[in-house]
């Protein structure tokens, strides 16, 4: 857009034309205060906070054009009243006059602070938000020093309001700007609050049922200027100026938002630093200013009382505390007995480091990714290239998602994706069943699980849909494993990204594949050369075993099985899990919360983390432990400085080729820019001062030559009469490691369920919500069942995680259900 030039407080200013005044003036370096106004949400100008003198060039009715003083200066005309700079467009020699300099705007800011104190409950010292607060900020800045008004005339109203289980309100303080209501409705297209009353009796409600049903509801918490909303997790906690503040990324899923971890020391804790809340950091190119609940509230498996503090060896069948030397000196002994026969499998939740690391020292026996979703090889050849963002994606470009639930797989790109589509990007969606990006969509593709290929195929076609996304500008896809297994995943990657390399949307910015990954880390653990095994059982039995940040055993029976087969097993794991209690010798490790390291996002975004509190017990970082390890075993690798490793990482693969730690410690500007001088206009949002990250080259963008493999194709499983077709889907909340422990989450996490068709619930003699008990994979597990009319019948929708254990779609023969008394 053109730039405009106009003049705020005697200051000349060159904006993009649309520029509203109040952001025109925070380029500027200049603050007009703000209530309602957030620069992420569509203008209200409900609260009149802004209000400023706004004068405009007068025009000749008759030419267009400014009238001009015998100075040959345009004559500037300014109305009577005052005007809100938050709903006022720039236009070209407009002349703005702030509470800086004008005694009419102060005038104006004065009143608005005083009649909302009105109302306003002095509780000041024992409010979360103190400390934070906009309010408070603003009343020392521009309110009176005295109130006119009487104090037996406030509004009684409820002070501890649960809208739902996570965030509360208090309606005294609410200031009814509607922030949190514009946000749902806005930017989280779930409209669950709105306003009920008018006037002074207005007040925030829920409108769901549970309440405030929204997995990003505690963003509403981060920019509500007063302290009227808090998360049950912080609320009476702590206060802020109390807290210390560390940056970090989200080991949640493969967005890889950025995060602020406040700590303190606290005496309940025995004088242990803790962790007492969880912040978004902005950084615009992955997660903006937003993060979802699961993000803010899932982090207290780092303070699990499952966490392991001390190396651990099985002596007469029973696990006891050793030292590390004796620890180590066994796993050693015995992983150099077996080296020929042996099995390194880890885990997406370790670092860049670590896995660099567990790599060299898996040498040429079997270095396993735990994971039932492949096509990790193929992103690192047509993956994004450098300066992606979808935040840039708008008219005239495609972005296609297929197989995944982004909604509960990786919420932030489903808020930014849907973001994309309204601003003109065609978007597609195609999966097995209906997802709540459906209703963003420009084009909406309903396949039968198994289908998967054929549509892609489809998509190289001349239909409609196909057209649109061969001649988008850029187009993006994102596929993942809904309804699919290893083989099923990987055969849609190939499809994918034959797809995108005959369209001409690869190996440039905006354009390629994006694995939609179970865990933060998996793309890391692709390119540093780990790949899934189709029969991990198979793989594990009568190995000696080194596990590193997984546990299969708590997720299959199989695996489990396979396992007690072992001839030796060692498992380093940051808590007691399953796979942990079968092993010989336990290692323990440190989470992200308590190491530095780097972590590779979905979107191939390398990204730094720090540490946030001191190191639990004796554990150690992964990378660490796996030096210590391979140096009793004659194999040297860099156990004590990250830096170092990661630049052994630079040199030995291409795609990190250039990149260093101050590298992904670089920050530049970013808008809006919000910080904690200013919590009025962009709210607590930290801003970013340790580092954007910075993408991995691929194999496109780097002008290699290679060859794609076609996607084989799997014969579509289709379920007869009498069978039910099992698939495995994604819930975000789950009871997984990383989040079972989360105790606020209990209520979104429930019990075990399956999703079916009412016709097949029918057959199987089970009615919506009913608890039945049911015979699966060779195993037998107590599930409630949910009824949904969108899926095909025939179709069993089963959760990951949740102690089910089905890895790949599978046909059933379908038996009456016993119901559980």
């Amino acid at each position: 857009m053109a730039d405009v030039t106009l003049t705020i407080d005697n200051k000349q200013v060159t904006v993009p034309a649309g520029t509203l005044v109040v952001d025109a003036a925070k380029r500027a370096g200049l603050d007009v205060p703000v209530f309602c106004y957030h620069p992420k949400l569509e203008p209200a100008g409900m609260c009149r906070m802004c209000l400023v003198e706004i004068g405009r060039p007068m025009l000749d009715r008759a030419t267009g054009k400014p009238v001009l003083d015998e100075a040959g200066e345009a004559k500037i005309q300014f109305m009577p009243k005052l005007e809100t700079a938050c709903t006022n467009p720039v236009s070209e020699g407009m002349v703005v006059k702030t509470q800086l300099t004008s005694e009419k705007a102060r005038a104006g800011q004065k009143g608005t602070v005083e009649f909302l104190l009105t109302s306003h409950p002095l509780d000041c010292p024992v409010c979360d938000k103190g400390g934070e607060c906009a309010l408070q900020d603003l009343t020392m800045a521009h309110g009176p020093g005295q109130s006119r008004f009487l104090f037996d005339e406030k509004q009684r109203l409820a002070k501890q309001l649960p809208l739902g289980e996570l965030i509360w309100l208090d309606r005294e303080r609410c200031i009814q700007c509607a922030r949190c209501i514009r946000f749902q409705d806005d930017i989280a297209g779930e409209s669950v609050l709105g306003f009920e009353e008018r006037g002074r009796m207005m007040q925030i409600v829920s409108m769901s049922e549970p309440g405030f049903d929204s997995i990003f509801s505690g963003n509403t918490t981060d920019i509500c200027p007063v302290g009227a909303l808090t998360t049950s997790d912080f609320r009476f906690g702590a206060r802020p100026w109390e807290l210390n503040a560390a940056p970090s990324i989200c080991a949640q899923c493969p967005v890889g938002c950025n995060l602020t971890f406040n700590t303190r020391r606290e005496a309940k804790a025995d004088g242990q630093i803790v962790i007492k809340r969880v912040m978004p950091r902005q950084n615009e190119q992955v997660n903006e200013i937003w993060m979802c609940d699961k993000g803010r509230f899932a982090y207290h498996y780092v303070e699990s009382e499952k966490r392991l503090t001390r190396p651990l060896m099985r002596r007469d069948g029973k696990l006891a505390k050793v030292s590390w030397k004796a620890a180590l000196d066994l796993a050693a002994e015995k992983l150099s007995e077996h080296k020929k026969n042996s099995v390194t499998l880890v885990s997406g939740r370790l670092s860049n480091e670590d896995l660099y690391n567990l790599n060299i020292f898996a040498g040429k026996t079997e270095a396993i990714l735990y994971t039932d979703m492949g096509g990790g090889d193929l992103t690192s050849l047509v993956g994004v290239s450098d300066g992606t963002n979808i935040g840039d994606m708008g008219k005239g470009d495609a972005i296609l998602v297929i197989a995944s639930d982004l909604y509960n797989e990786a919420p932030i790109w489903w808020l930014r994706i849907k973001a994309a589509a309204e601003r003109g990007a065609t978007l597609i969606v195609a999966g097995g069943r209906a997802a709540k990006l459906d209703r963003f969509a420009t084009f909406t593709i309903r396949y039968a699980y198994g289908d998967e290929i054929k549509t892609i195929e489809d998509l190289g076609g001349k239909s409609k849909i196909a057209e649109a996304f061969r001649k988008a500008e850029n187009a993006l896809i994102f596929y993942g494993s809904d309804g699919l297994g290893l083989a099923g995943s990987t055969s849609l990657a190939a499809a994918c990204a034959n797809l995108l390399k005959e369209t001409n949307h690869i190996g440039r910015r905006n354009n390629g594949l994006v694995g939609v990954w179970p865990r933060v880390n998996d793309q890391g653990a692709w390119e540093m050369g780990f790949r899934p095994t189709a029969d991990l059982a198979e793989a594990l039995k009568g190995k000696a075993v080194y596990i590193v940040g997984a546990d299969p055993a708590g997720d299959d029976p199989a695996l489990a099985k396979a396992l007690k087969s072992a001839k030796f097993v060692v498992v380093q794991d940051i808590s007691m899990t399953a796979t942990a209690e079968l092993a010989d010798v336990i290692l323990p490790a440190q989470p992200h919360t308590e190491r530095a390291g780097t972590f590779t996002s979905g979107e191939r975004r390398v990204q730094r983390f720090y540490p946030v509190v001191p190191a639990f017990g004796e554990s150690r970082p992964d990378f660490s432990i796996t030096a210590q390890l391979a140096r009793q075993m004659g194999i040297i690798l860099e156990g004590s400085s990250l830096p170092i490793v990661f630049d052994f990482i630079a040199h030995s693969l291409p795609a990190f080729d250039g990149l260093n730690y101050d590298r992904l410690a670089e920050v530049t500007e970013q808008w809006p820019m919000v910080g904690r001088g200013d919590m009025y206009y962009g709210g607590t949002t930290y801003e970013n001062k340790d580092g954007l990250g910075a993408h991995l080259s691929s194999a496109a963008q780097r002008g290699e030559t290679f060859k794609l493999p076609a996607a084989k194709n799997v014969k579509p499983l289709r379920p007869k009469e009498g069978e039910l077709l099992a698939v495995p889907v994604t819930q975000l909340y789950d009871l997984g490691n990383t989040v079972a422990s989360a105790e606020l989450l209990a209520q979104r996490i429930g019990a075990a369920a399956i999703s079916l068709h009412p016709e097949t619930a029918g057959k199987l003699g089970a009615a919506d919500g009913e608890t039945v008990k049911i015979s699966w994979n060779g195993s037998q597990s107590e599930v409630r069942v949910r009824t949904d009319e969108g899926l095909a019948a025939g179709v069993a929708l089963v959760p990951r995680s949740f102690g089910i254990a089905l890895r790949e779609p599978m046909t059933l023969t379908v038996k009456p259900a016993k119901k559980v008394k």
